[in-house]
């Protein structure tokens, strides 16, 4: 690794200690962190998205937070551009090394490994496929994406309307289906990867997010919600605390069952986190306690 730049990624699952991990890492070796979480990069819900406190962001320069407004479209995509260009300054500032904190995890990928090119969805064609799924719904949705991708249908997450709406979007706006623009090549980098993540039992992990629930909720994450239910609609507002928290303002639960249902819907994006990251073999994990000194460690070997 000798002579190249060197991008450190701390990833992961949600409430794992990302966030201080990546301080403590960045602190220690004079660096800067870029934001990979998908939601924080939007303003005026950082309770929600647990965004670094204005202490942390004070500790560390951090990029990608709280940079857009919630109608801003962003995507994979996006990030990759975004990361790409700031990395060459702050490799020149901080000594040949950058830090990457996020569970986003096609956020990672898009960096670290790249994405295909694909085309600039118009106004027109999402606001077209964003009114068939308000209108129809989500089954209706994927029989379209069946229609003009069934190799696409057969594999996207149909859980995920965001996913579900961006394969029609795409294809429409390609006018070839986008499964035929994906080749899976990875993108060569002028930088080496080094990826952490904090391993904990799960039932530890679970403790955490309960607790992480626990004091959003104390900070604020109900009048947070509120202030933004007019705009419900968004895309960058459809994420686990607000859906909830929106469901209780309209009376479809009380309030106590929308924090249980958050702390639960958190549980299963952690899971969808911890199995994305097992399909990589690059990634070295840390025990919870010493993780600083674990990655330092790992680091200077590295770096000889």
């Amino acid at each position: 690794m000798a002579g190249r730049p060197l991008l450190i990624v701390v990833t992961g699952a949600t409430a794992s200690g990302k966030t201080s991990l990546a301080i403590d890492i960045a602190e220690r070796l004079g660096t800067e962190i870029i934001s990979a979480d998908s939601r924080q990069m939007f303003r005026d819900i950082p309770v929600c998205t647990a965004a670094p406190t204005a202490e942390e962001l004070a500790q560390v320069p951090h990029h990608l937070v709280g940079h857009l407004p919630l109608d801003a479209h962003y995507s994979a995509a996006s990030f990759e551009e975004d990361a790409m260009a700031l990395l060459p300054d702050i490799f020149d500032r901080c000594g040949g090394v950058a830090v990457v904190c996020g569970g986003s995890m096609m956020y990672v990928d898009a960096l670290v490994r790249g994405i295909d090119e694909m085309p600039t969805i118009s106004a027109e064609v999402r606001e077209r496929v964003l009114s068939f799924y308000r209108e129809q719904g989500l089954e209706a949705l994927l029989a379209w994406l069946e229609i003009i991708d069934p190799e696409m249908h057969r594999t996207v997450d149909r859980l995920n309307p965001k996913r579900v709406i961006h394969a029609v979007e795409i294809t429409l706006q390609a006018g070839v289906p986008v499964s035929q623009l994906r080749t899976g090549q990875r993108k060569a980098r002028p930088f080496d990867v080094l990826k952490f993540a904090i391993d904990m039992p799960r039932d530890v992990l679970f403790d955490r997010i309960n607790r992480r629930v626990d004091a959003m909720v104390r900070a604020g994450l109900e009048d947070e919600a509120r202030r933004v239910y007019a705009q419900r609609h968004l895309n960058s507002l459809n994420t686990v605390g607000l859906k909830e928290m929106f469901a209780y303002f309209d009376g479809a639960m009380d309030r106590a069952t929308a924090i249980a249902r958050i702390a639960k819907n958190t549980r299963v994006y952690a899971k969808k986190q911890l199995t994305w990251l097992r399909r990589s073999d690059d990634v070295h994990y840390l025990d919870s306690t010493g993780a600083l000194q674990q990655a330092i460690d790992i680091i200077a070997v590295k770096r000889k």
